[in-house]
């Protein structure tokens, strides 16, 4: 069986977007926030997001950029939280 590779959006770190990679389905099958819930990661327009704290993580030259650090916060502004209450 081949795995067909998955289109996400590479954007820099100033928002300007760059081109699109393919990330292998099995990768983003064990890929995990680095957020206390270690939740799976979604495919969005703009890197990767958290399912848990919504966090965007960005792919560079193909490598996904699991930083906490380095990720954008989800709509609660706030990263690698779950629940900032």
């Amino acid at each position: 069986m081949r795995c067909s590779p998955s289109t996400a959006t590479v954007t820099t770190r100033a928002g300007n977007r760059v081109g699109a990679v393919n990330l292998d389905p099995t990768l983003l099958e064990v890929l995990a926030c680095p957020c206390p819930a270690h939740a799976p990661v979604q495919e969005v327009s703009d890197g990767l997001r958290c399912t848990v704290c919504e966090a965007v993580f960005e792919v560079r030259d193909g490598i996904p950029v699991m930083l906490l650090d380095e990720a954008r916060p989800g709509p609660s502004g706030v990263v690698g939280v779950a629940d900032p209450t």
